[in-house]
């Protein structure tokens, strides 16, 4: 394989809100690549398959819970070492509750303490600019 040519990883992202300050984020398995780390819910897209499938397919499986997948807010690439990625980040809302059903964790976190959690590296710009919202009232 060329070198030059990397991997490229499609990846979807909910930005969960729960009244206007509080942020869903989820922790990451010790099994998972990047353990421990904080997140957005989501996960991997399977070829051929619709993003916004994908995405309520994540949630249902993370959070045992369904999913209304509503507008892109944001899309992220992010250079990792190994690979590239491309987020894209939709507004959700859930239906029913969430529970830690594939996930190490669950917080609903108020914007203003987003910084507090470490997070994967492609979330951390996002996450700041949702922290720096709640900083200007």
């Amino acid at each position: 394989m060329n070198p030059a040519i990397r991997e490229r990883k499609l990846v979807v992202a909910a930005l969960v809100f729960a009244a206007p300050d509080l942020v869903l984020l989820t922790r990451r398995r010790p099994d998972q690549p990047m353990p421990n780390l904080w997140e957005l819910p989501g996960g991997k897209v399977e070829p051929g398959e619709d993003p916004r499938d994908a995405l309520a397919r994540e949630i249902t499986e993370e959070l045992g819970c369904g999913a209304t997948v509503g507008a892109i807010d944001e899309v992220v690439f992010h250079r990792y070492e190994r690979f590239d990625l491309l987020m894209l980040v939709y507004r959700c809302t859930l239906v029913g509750p969430p529970t830690a059903v594939e996930v190490a964790a669950l917080e609903w976190v108020p914007r203003a303490r987003l910084l507090d959690y470490e997070v994967l590296p492609a979330d951390v710009g996002l996450v700041t600019r949702l922290a720096q919202s709640a900083n200007r009232g």
